[in-house]
């Protein structure tokens, strides 16, 4: 019988049709041999065992490494700072030690003995490396004087002493000013307190005169902190420091801020001021404020 015209032979699985393999031979009666005869192995790589092996060991991988992950830092040495992720302009530094840190008893954590106890600010520094800056308590106001007329009024920064006369109210109950023929003359309010009593004392003198300057052509010039120095009847003299300088027209003239009590010895210098007419004079006043802040004593004849 021609192969060529012979029944397709069935394979070793029944009804499966197997094609003969390249190079393959028949049996001796003609027959094709089964199909898992002519069959190869399969490579080692692609057998079912390989691939079970493989898969194991990449699961085994995987859980490792994200138990690794989830587990954090290892904490059995010191802590160190990890390097900032925005900061890559330059090189890497290795950051700075930090101390070991040993959990106590009670589930705090406390330092290390071979790391040196720090306290909060630092080591306190020898007593010479931070000098401590005393605070000057001012000085207390000095107590009234007793009563004793003013014999001479100095103002150091305008070089003025001049000597007092005693003032009083005219007939128009205005205070009255020293003569016009001595201009160097300062005129005190006999009627109020004396150099370094309680109360508001009140001392004029002029601006100016027909010949010339007066002595309180100045007044205007004085600062706060400025001295006024008053000498009494009784030796001693009474020290005033300037608090503020003032002007005001003379139709608005403020009589209770400038005369009244303020609780402490207090001085009130006043001369004219503002704008000059013949007629009427100067329009309104220049005044200083200033309150008693020394006494001196008379000085003792060796």
């Amino acid at each position: 019988m021609n192969s060529s015209n012979a029944p397709r032979p069935t394979g070793a699985r029944g009804a499966d049709t197997v094609s003969p393999r390249h190079g393959s031979r028949p049996l001796t009666d003609g027959r094709w041999p089964p199909a898992h005869v002519v069959r190869s192995r399969r490579p080692w790589h692609r057998t079912r065992a390989y691939r079970l092996t493989r898969t194991i060991v990449l699961t085994v991988v995987v859980m490792v490494g994200g138990a690794r992950c989830a587990g954090g830092a290892d904490t059995s040495g010191p802590v160190r700072a990890a390097p900032s992720a925005k900061d890559t302009s330059g090189p890497t530094r290795a950051a700075p030690p930090t101390p070991d840190l040993r959990t106590d008893a009670r589930g705090g954590q406390q330092p290390s003995p071979a790391h040196p106890v720090v306290r909060r600010g630092g080591p306190t520094p020898p007593p010479s490396a931070h000098p401590v800056a005393r605070r000057v308590r001012p000085a207390p106001p000095p107590r009234p004087l007793p009563r004793s007329r003013a014999t001479a009024l100095a103002i150091p920064y305008l070089d003025v002493d001049a000597p007092v006369m005693p003032l009083r109210l005219d007939r128009g109950h205005r205070m009255s000013a020293p003569p016009d023929d001595d201009p160097k003359l300062v005129g005190w309010y006999a009627d109020g307190p004396s150099p370094g009593e309680q109360g508001t004392a009140v001392a004029v003198g002029h601006l100016d005169t027909m010949t010339g300057p007066a002595v309180f052509a100045g007044l205007g010039e004085l600062k706060p902190d400025h001295l006024i120095e008053v000498r009494r009847a009784d030796g001693r003299t009474a020290v005033y420091t300037v608090d503020a300088v003032k002007a005001y027209e003379k139709a608005h003239f403020p009589d209770r801020e400038v005369y009244g009590a303020r609780g402490r010895p207090e001085l009130r210098l006043i001369t004219c001021g503002g704008s000059y007419d013949r007629r009427t004079g100067y329009a309104g006043n220049t005044v200083v404020f200033a309150h008693l802040t020394a006494i001196r004593e008379r000085a003792r004849n060796p």
